[in-house]
């Protein structure tokens, strides 16, 4: 009898394993299920340790619509409740490997930083499969133009935004501030930037995925990685595709790009996709500050170590990134606020 049901199990256990394979072939979705699940987690054990380091005298403004067509077109925005005249403002975008998060798993830091005398605002988009690049690209931008247009309902000062993004979402950051900086490159896109070049003040990039060309997808993380190519670029051989391959940056910043912050971990995966942007915005002559480490820092900053605030280096990013926003967007002499 034990023999029977061990057989029993052991089929089902290979049915499954066969579907599972035979889908994963036709679609990427079971594995994006599986990232999700895992990326999820994660984020969620970090906001909850970041919720008791939030000040609560931030106040928050929930579920606006950027782009009144869109279903999944919402941002919240945070900013000081004593906060008087307009103030410069942070719009993010939160990360997630193009396939997970939203608007909400940034929200603790972003409540942080508002703190510190900005308005800051988390964008969500479309993840794949259920949109395709260059969709969440398009709807930054439009969430972009969004709040430039109703800065004063937010007591925002327009002309003193900056934008930023950790993981996939810097790349997405990055990418909305390169449409606007790079009329060539916006014209390859095909998303004409919603903003000009002289509001976006600065770029805060974290842990981005900087440059698609670069990824491994032989490697450890090499099924990981090929979902996640599949899913957002639409089909499985998207990295042959030209316009898919419009995502490496490096090759596109200009010297217009904003002055941008840059850091990632020692133990990051993608370090070298910021270095890689770092160095070709230092070689086309755009400003740039980088926070990096000693390759043998112990212990070694993973990806997305700046949203640890009880780690040394979670705090020195959280303070470089508090300093280069108030250094870029600081009032001139003789302007209104």
């Amino acid at each position: 009898m034990l023999r029977w049901f061990i057989r029993i199990i052991l089929s089902l256990v290979a049915i499954v394993a066969a579907l599972w394979l035979t889908v994963s072939y036709i679609t990427p979705q079971p594995a994006i299920w599986a990232i999700r699940a895992l990326f999820d987690s994660g984020s969620d054990a970090a906001s909850a340790k970041l919720l008791p380091k939030v000040p609560s005298d931030v106040e928050t403004l929930a579920a606006i619509r950027y782009d009144p067509a869109d279903p999944d077109a919402l941002l919240d925005i945070f900013r000081p409740k004593a906060a008087s005249g307009a103030r410069p403002a942070i719009v993010w975008v939160h990360g997630g490997g193009f396939v997970s998060g939203n608007r909400h798993i940034v929200a603790e830091y972003l409540k942080i930083l508002a703190a510190q005398g900005f308005v800051t605002i988390t964008v969500d988009y479309t993840i794949a499969p259920e949109a395709r690049y260059p969709t969440p690209v398009r709807q930054t931008n439009k969430a972009l133009g969004y709040v430039v247009a109703n800065a004063a309902r937010y007591g925002i000062a327009p002309d003193r935004i900056l934008i930023g993004g950790d993981s996939a979402g810097a790349q997405i950051a990055a990418q909305v501030a390169t449409i606007a900086t790079n009329p060539a490159y916006a014209k390859a896109v095909g998303i004409a930037p919603s903003v000009g070049p002289d509001r976006i003040k600065g770029a805060i990039l974290f842990c981005g995925a900087h440059d698609v060309t670069m990824l491994n997808l032989d490697g450890t993380l090499g099924p990981f990685l090929r979902a996640v190519v599949w899913a957002y670029g639409g089909k499985r051989d998207a990295m042959d595709d030209p316009q898919f391959r419009l995502m490496a940056l490096p090759n596109h910043v200009t010297a217009d790009f904003p002055p941008a912050f840059i850091t990632a971990g020692n133990g990051d995966p993608l370090l070298g996709q910021s270095e890689r942007l770092a160095n070709s915005l230092k070689r086309v002559g755009a400003p740039v500050e980088t926070l990096f480490f000693a390759k043998d820092h112990v212990p070694a900053l993973g990806h997305e170590y700046q949203f640890d605030l009880d780690s040394a280096a979670g705090k020195q990013a959280l303070d470089r990134t508090v300093a280069f926003a108030r250094r870029v967007t600081e009032k001139k002499a003789g302007t209104l606020p």
